[in-house]
């Protein structure tokens, strides 16, 4: 058996990193930027008002109530230039460009809302209720970095600053299948020996989990003619392919078959409980992982192996899951050679594995929040004993 490092450094080194393209910032959102982003302008550009109110010269306020003649109005995108002095006020409306000579916003609420004449009666120091020019970002300054995941904020970000372009790797395509003829779509009426598939819409899930585009394909039986077409027709469209079951030693193993010695494959056993059972390679280039079919080790293998993987295509570092260490509620046991992921829910700093450790056992899987790492060379862990744990997204 190999590694957990073994298997996943063989990955890393192979996949390939998406290429840096020109896209449109409507359509980036979840690319990595490839480029550092500057503001060509000052956020604000220009000194605007806070609020719905009066601008005013702050001086003028001195002793409340006091009545000013009200000589304009300035709504939001006025380009007239604009001024008063002092003993005079106009009507302004949320980010509306302050007048020359206005040191202060004073809010509607504070006034009786006069529009010829406006009675005030709270003061105002200068400054209140205006944005400064620049108070946000300076011109010239780097407002998001290469490296930079484009989140909703940063889509938002690039988009005041004036940019409708921008260089990123794109989120990778994902096809994900499951294979085996005992597997029925849900909603559908099962026959004896039949079972809904889940793991297809569990791994499609996780790949939109992990930053990429998932495309989940209907199942594939047990028919390796037909197994191979739909891998090779979906190369088009993805930029890496995922399969659950058909990988281990039985009769029926339909992916292993099909794929032994094709492109770069090769299937191996990685001393991990569950997931012992791997593949992976390049098939005309493209990255396929092929992982178990029970549905907690083809989890558990995505968050391993595949996880990782996709944040290298993007020119990401290949982190795993967040880690935390936690103390154990109860005693657990381990096989001794084999890197074991116990399913457990995290709470203030404790750890608690759930009922069912079946490869099996999709419920326990559910509601799970972390999994405990059970190391190859430990056997056995005492309650109050502190364990590390991948935290669940």
């Amino acid at each position: 058996m190999r590694s957990v490092e073994q298997h996943l450094a063989e990955i890393l080194a192979a996949v390939p990193v998406q290429p840096s393209l020109d896209l449109a910032v409507s359509e980036a959102a979840g690319a990595v930027l490839t480029e550092p982003v500057t503001a060509p302008v000052p956020l604000p550009p220009f000194d605007n008002s806070a609020m719905d109110g009066y601008a005013v010269c702050a001086s003028d306020l001195a002793d409340v109530p006091v009545k000013l003649p009200v000589v304009g109005d300035i709504s939001a995108g006025d380009e007239g230039v604009s001024a008063i002095r002092p003993g005079l006020c106009t009507r302004i409306m949320t980010g509306a460009p302050l007048p020359a000579g206005a040191d202060a916003v004073v809010p509607v609420e504070w006034t009786d809302g006069g529009t010829v004449t406006v009675e005030i009666r709270r003061s105002a120091p200068p400054g209140n209720h205006i944005r400064r020019a620049g108070e946000d970002v300076h011109a010239g300054q780097e407002v998001l970095p290469a490296g930079a995941r484009l989140t909703a904020a940063r889509i938002g970000m690039l988009a005041a600053v004036g940019r409708d372009r921008v260089r990123a790797r794109p989120r990778p395509r994902v096809v994900v299948l499951s294979t085996g003829s005992e597997l029925r779509e849900p909603g559908g009426e099962l026959a004896p020996g039949q079972i809904w598939d889940s793991n297809s819409f569990m791994l499609t899930a996780a790949v939109t989990e992990a930053g990429a585009v998932g495309y989940r394909q209907p199942t594939v039986d047990d028919d390796p003619r037909r197994l191979l077409d739909t891998l090779l027709d979906q190369l088009g469209r993805a930029d890496a392919l995922i399969t659950s079951g058909g990988v281990s030693m039985g009769a029926r193993d339909v992916v292993k078959e099909v794929l032994t010695g094709v492109g770069t494959v090769r299937f191996d056993k990685v001393a991990m409980r569950p997931g012992k059972p791997q593949g992976f390679g390049l098939l005309r280039g493209v990255p396929i992982f092929t992982l178990p079919g029970n549905p907690v080790s083809a989890y558990v293998s995505f968050q391993v192996f595949v996880r990782p993987a996709l944040r290298a295509m993007q020119g990401l570092p290949p982190e795993p899951l967040p880690t935390v260490t936690a103390t154990l509620t109860e005693p657990v046991s381990s096989p001794p050679g084999l890197r074991h992921y116990l399913r457990a829910v995290l709470r203030d700093g404790t750890v608690t594995p759930t009922e069912g450790q079946g490869s099996h056992q999709l419920g326990s899987l559910a509601r799970a929040s972390g999994l405990i790492v059970v190391p190859e060379n430990v056997t056995s862990l005492a309650a109050g004993d502190p364990v590390e744990v991948l935290a669940l997204p």
